[in-house]
């Protein structure tokens, strides 16, 4: 079963998303900021790490940069979770070294897409 680290500060959007991908056969492990989302990578070696932009503590920008400059989990594909669809937003989660981006509101079906593609790399 592959284990999704689920980078979140809205408890509500956590619950959600966290039970959504868990009915879907992911296991799920849940950090409401950067700095926790940076430790339980080290610690729980996700398969995959959806990352909410706007985080506090250390933000998502951040916390993807350090993922990627980290060889324990540079290998570990981020999903960028932002609320901003702006072009720009696309590019700055690439250049953080994000592999891929997706709006919110999520729409669980485009996500699931692009965790397999991911995961299946």
């Amino acid at each position: 079963m592959p284990k999704i680290l689920l980078v979140e500060d809205n408890e509500m959007n956590r619950d959600m998303l966290s039970r959504r991908l868990e009915r879907k056969g992911y296991a799920v492990v849940c950090a409401a900021d950067g700095a926790a989302g940076l430790e339980l990578a080290s610690v729980e070696t996700p398969d995959l790490i959806l990352m909410d932009m706007s985080l506090p503590v250390i933000d998502g920008w951040e916390a993807s940069r350090r993922l990627k400059a980290d060889e324990r989990t540079r290998g570990i594909p981020v999903i960028a979770l932002t609320a901003h669809a702006m072009d720009s937003d696309r590019e700055r989660a690439h250049a953080a070294g994000c592999d891929d981006f997706d709006t919110k509101p999520v729409e669980l079906t485009r996500l699931l897409g692009k965790i397999d593609r991911l995961l299946a790399r």
